[in-house]
């Protein structure tokens, strides 16, 4: 039976219809391009790419020998060397695309995927976000930093080679403004946020949509996912950007995402995804002042693991909603 759903996150519907799970418009996994000629990710290719930027290894930069690399993405959406400044014309509005985007290239082998991943080079990969999240802070210009990454050309990815983008930014995106205005608002009421109340909230539920639980981090199916099988991995405790977390909680988390991805891969065998991180911002501007006081008391860090075995249409274009054929207590069930 179909319902409709609150995505409390997000702000926004999500119409579960179960019926709808055999109209035949699931995405074909992408087939593996295992050409690594023309790969500039690849090891021995350093010269493909930019100059990096950081580098987990043991010799001389842009050179072979290395475990994961950060270089310039060589179409970026925006520019550090830009001003931070806007200009009107008329009563449109215009702001400089200062910022940075850089590509981690998460590992030397061009077949290797997260569920491939030993736990180990997982954590040097979430150590690289950190040392490249720390970085970009020192830059006050940078507001929102957005860290994602697309596997499989139904994700939009590119480049088949696997590889993470880390996008900042001299404003905060309209939606997570919103989520910042609205998490703050139930903090106030409340005093928790709204990611904490969801988790403690999953924990207790009849229907489950807990996978897995364990050390610092839970994993769950959220209430509206908006796509089948979608996964949210959060910290148990108040740890509002992956920064602060000490290495303990980063093997901690390495060892969920590799259980995560192990679980999935073992109901959807190959499948694309678009894997991001919500984190706090970066740092204040006028348009987040009011919120960053109380950052660390209500906004707890969230990672969302979304397969790309759906379609979009022009309902989900022309209304916001989307519509998930695959109850989340039936995915929760099935990763657990």
């Amino acid at each position: 039976m179909s319902n409709i759903r609150v995505d409390l996150l997000n702000n926004k519907y999500v119409l579960i219809a179960p019926e709808r799970l055999h109209r035949p418009d699931f995405y074909q996994k992408t087939p593996q391009n295992r050409d690594t000629k023309n790969c500039p990710f690849c090891e021995g290719h350093e010269d493909m790419t930019p100059s990096e930027i950081y580098a987990i290894r043991d010799n001389q930069p842009n050179t072979p020998n290395w475990k994961t690399r950060v270089v310039p993405n060589l179409y970026k959406a925006v520019q550090v060397e830009l001003q931070s400044d806007s200009k009107m014309q008329g009563m449109f509005e215009t702001i400089q695309g200062v910022g940075a985007h850089e590509v981690l290239i998460d590992s030397p082998n061009h077949d290797r995927d997260i569920v491939t991943l030993d736990t180990s080079h997982i954590e040097l990969w979430l150590n690289s976000m950190v040392q490249r999240l720390e970085d970009l802070k020192r830059d006050r210009r940078l507001i929102h930093l957005n860290i994602f990454k697309n596997y499989g050309e139904n994700s939009g990815a590119t480049q088949r080679h696997p590889h993470t983008q880390i996008l900042a930014l001299p404003i905060v995106p309209k939606d997570e403004l919103d989520f910042l205005k609205r998490n703050f608002n139930y903090y106030k009421k409340h005093g928790r946020g709204l990611v904490q109340d969801i988790i403690e909230n999953e924990k207790i539920s009849k229907d489950s949509r807990v996978i897995e639980e364990t050390g610092d981090f839970i994993a769950y199916c959220p209430f509206a996912s908006s796509f089948p099988f979608e996964v949210t991995i959060a910290p148990l405790k108040g740890i509002s950007s992956l920064e602060l977390c000490n290495q303990e909680e980063i093997s901690n988390l390495s060892f969920m995402i590799k259980t995560v991805f192990e679980k999935l891969h073992g109901q959807l065998g190959e499948f694309d995804y678009n894997l991001y991180f919500r984190l706090a911002p970066l740092n204040k501007n006028f348009e987040n002042e009011e919120y960053l006081p109380h950052i660390e008391k209500n906004f707890r860090f969230t990672l969302h693991i979304v397969p790309r075995i759906y379609r979009l249409g022009g309902f989900e274009l022309s209304t916001n909603m989307t519509i998930n054929p695959v109850a989340p207590e039936e995915c929760a069930r099935l990763l657990r």
